[in-house]
């Protein structure tokens, strides 16, 4: 399959482009107006039939080929997040406080020069949709997108979906069968007390020592509650309470985030932080009412659509560029909601272990995402386009 990969680092420069031009105009979930205008722009001007404002600002490109049943969807994502850039990059945001810290812009990319490609040069037999979502980033735009109807007008098959991992040897491509990223929830804890004097704690309801044998008892949680070879996470991210050191506060709150690999364990750590938090609050003499904003859903890859993509990867690259069943990540990704309607996969491609990125790129390809410093590694453009191509071409072949 080198001649395709050849093909497409030959023409990869208009992406490049591309891709560095949305990486200087990041968006914000739903807010991706400019981002999803030049997706719906470049789709239609290659042939597909478009549908913009799809769940907010989410665009759906169609083609159609011959008379095949099948119908394939592939989605990339497209919001960037509320970080100050420290990259360095001559491509840095020009938008204060926003970045594309995550690589949407390079999944973005990626998958609109396979479209190009697809429209141009693909040889397959059926129903091909491209689906460019809004929002991964916490705001659930899958959701969005599927509540307006994304999969009864855009029924499909089978979905997949593509992430850049650093730490990974760029161009390298990791596949899990089963549970591949957590869920994440999110839990605000909010302890009254009786605020007081802190010279006289007797006649005080103390909500921070309450809430610092919270913190604690929460992590028995995972050590005592879940069984130990399955994975989750109850991180306490703040504790806010009073302003002065001889005021006993009335109230404190705590932020938490949850995690796990599997939906037993979740129902299971939101059972037993209820509790706890219930018992505490009451041995300290306070009350407490928790806030529990459910999140993204656990992220469970099918095995005959991951077996499937598995053999693409293999006969793009090799066995040496593709890890068969990597390890599960604690992230979560809002493609889960997608694969629990349809079936397919989520795969991982290596942004880098360090080296130099694309022509001028700086050696930020290792860092991870979400940080301030971090870019995405243009390398990784022909190698992911060429991956989406050849599955579409594979997964469409005439019946």
């Amino acid at each position: 399959m080198t001649y395709l990969l050849d093909a497409l680092r030959t023409r990869i420069g208009e992406f490049v482009h591309l891709r560095r031009d949305l990486h200087q105009h990041p968006e914000l979930a739903f807010e991706e107006h400019r981002t999803a205008a030049l997706v719906a722009d470049k789709l239609e001007g290659w042939g597909y039939t478009v549908e913009r404002g799809v769940g907010g600002t989410g665009v759906v490109g169609r083609l159609v080929r011959g008379t095949g049943s099948r119908r394939l969807g592939l989605r990339a994502d497209m919001d960037a997040l509320p970080i100050d850039e420290t990259s360095g990059v001559a491509w840095a945001s020009t938008r204060p406080g926003l970045m594309h810290a995550c690589g949407h812009d390079g999944h973005t990319a990626m998958l609109l020069a396979a479209a190009r490609h697809l429209a141009e040069h693909g040889t397959f037999d059926g129903t091909l949709h491209l689906v460019f979502q809004p929002a991964e980033e916490g705001g659930g735009g899958a959701l969005r997108m599927m509540s307006d109807g994304l999969f009864e007008r855009y029924p499909c098959d089978a979905v997949f979906a593509m992430h850049n991992m650093p730490g990974i040897a760029q161009g390298h491509l990791v596949f899990r069968d089963g549970a591949a990223m957590a869920s994440s929830d999110y839990a605000t804890i909010t302890i009254e007390g009786v605020g007081g004097h802190g010279a006289m704690p007797h006649r005080a309801a103390d909500p921070i020592v309450a809430a610092a044998s919270l913190v604690m008892a929460l992590q028995t949680i995972v050590s005592r509650n879940v069984d130990p070879l399955h994975a989750a996470v109850v991180t306490v991210g703040a504790l806010q309470a009073g302003q002065a050191n001889n005021v006993i506060p009335a109230s404190a709150r705590l932020e938490l985030s949850v995690r796990a690999l599997d939906r037993e364990v979740r129902a299971l750590l939101e059972r037993r932080i209820r509790a706890l938090v219930a018992a505490q609050a009451e041995s300290f003499g306070c009350t407490a009412r928790i806030d529990w904003r459910p999140g993204y859903a656990v992220l469970v890859n099918t095995p005959a659509e991951t077996a499937f993509a598995r053999e693409v990867a293999l006969d793009l690259l090799g066995p040496d560029k593709v890890t068969l069943n990597g390890p599960p990540l604690t992230g979560s990704e809002d493609f889960a909601f997608m694969l629990e309607r349809v079936p397919g996969s989520y795969l991982l491609i290596g942004n880098g272990l360090g080296e130099q990125g694309g022509d001028d790129s700086p050696a930020a390809s290792a860092c991870m995402v979400h940080n301030p410093g971090y870019d995405f590694n243009d390398a990784n453009l022909p190698v992911g386009a060429a991956y989406w191509v050849r599955l579409a071409e594979r997964f469409l072949v005439k019946e």
